[in-house]
């Protein structure tokens, strides 16, 4: 009696072909068709047509507006993030729990009501707009505060990518290098650095793309004025409700092609850095 190539082992969940099959089925429900509904629609306009809605003054001033906010909202989320993951990994401080469970809090938290926070706090009569306002601070409906809006809402990104890796890395080559010589500084440097370096790419990357498309923490926070505060994604909203799909989705398309293009490099970067990382 001839033995089975492959023994199969009896477990409590499902087989390879249930676990594709659904995986396959979520993402072409969940992810594939709305993105081919959306080149579908933007394919209908032609490309001299879909060349005049992207290049119209106000498209092109959203777009700026979006990058360069999301940019330096990323570049915030960076710098803080980082420090508040090392805080949270390194230290032991009273409430430190309830810290790193208020991380999660933008997650939770609906966009629109993380809008309608930041309004209360910093618009003219808000909690502390009112005592920066008389010092010619303007932080509601203007460009900073679009900034703020993105930051809140992405933040996490970067928390939740780099805290584990750090929480994984092994404190004896730390050791070693202390005995060597190296000051702290030196140890962050060229021990610590490069072993969170891949991660901390991947949460700068989704904090970016994050911002790109950030909606509803934004449309209360910036009064969505044409060429000042306004970002694309208020200018896809205001096509829609304009019942211009078309124009609305080659505005989407532009975005996606952006953060598919920073998810791509960023995705590069982590790769080369791993097989440098490998190599030395």
């Amino acid at each position: 009696m001839k033995r089975p190539i492959f023994k199969v082992r009896k477990t409590v969940m499902p087989g390879f072909g249930v676990t594709l099959g659904c995986t396959l089925l979520y993402l072409v429900v969940i992810v594939a068709l709305p993105l081919f509904a959306l080149i579908m629609k933007t394919a209908s306009l032609g490309f001299a047509d879909f060349w005049a809605i992207i290049s119209s003054p106000r498209a092109v001033a959203t777009f700026k507006l979006t990058i360069l906010a999301s940019a330096a909202a990323t570049v915030f989320n960076a710098l803080f993030g980082l420090l508040m993951a090392w805080v949270l990994v390194r230290y032991e401080f009273p409430g430190k729990r309830l810290l790193d469970a208020a991380v999660d809090l933008p997650f939770a938290l609906p966009t629109a009501v993380a809008g309608l926070a930041l309004v209360t706090v910093l618009s003219k009569n808000g909690w502390i707009g009112q005592y920066i306002e008389p010092l010619g601070l303007h932080l509601a409906y203007t460009p900073a505060g679009i900034i703020i809006a993105m930051a809140f809402t992405s933040i996490p990104f970067v928390i939740r990518t780099v805290q584990p890796v750090l929480e994984d890395l092994n404190h004896d080559v730390e050791e070693a290098a202390e005995t060597l010589g190296a000051n702290p500084l030196q140890v962050f440097i060229h021990v610590i650095w490069p072993m969170i370096l891949p991660a901390f790419l991947a949460g700068s990357a989704l904090s970016f793309a994050r911002g790109l498309g950030e909606f509803g923490a934004i449309v209360f926070i910036s009064a969505n004025l044409p060429f000042k505060t306004e970002v694309t994604s208020l200018l896809v909203f205001v096509r829609l409700d304009e019942y211009e799909y078309p124009a609305a989705a080659a505005l989407a398309m532009v975005m996606l092609l952006m953060a598919f293009a920073m998810l791509l490099i960023t995705n590069l970067m982590q790769a080369r850095q791993l097989r440098y990382a490998e190599r030395n």
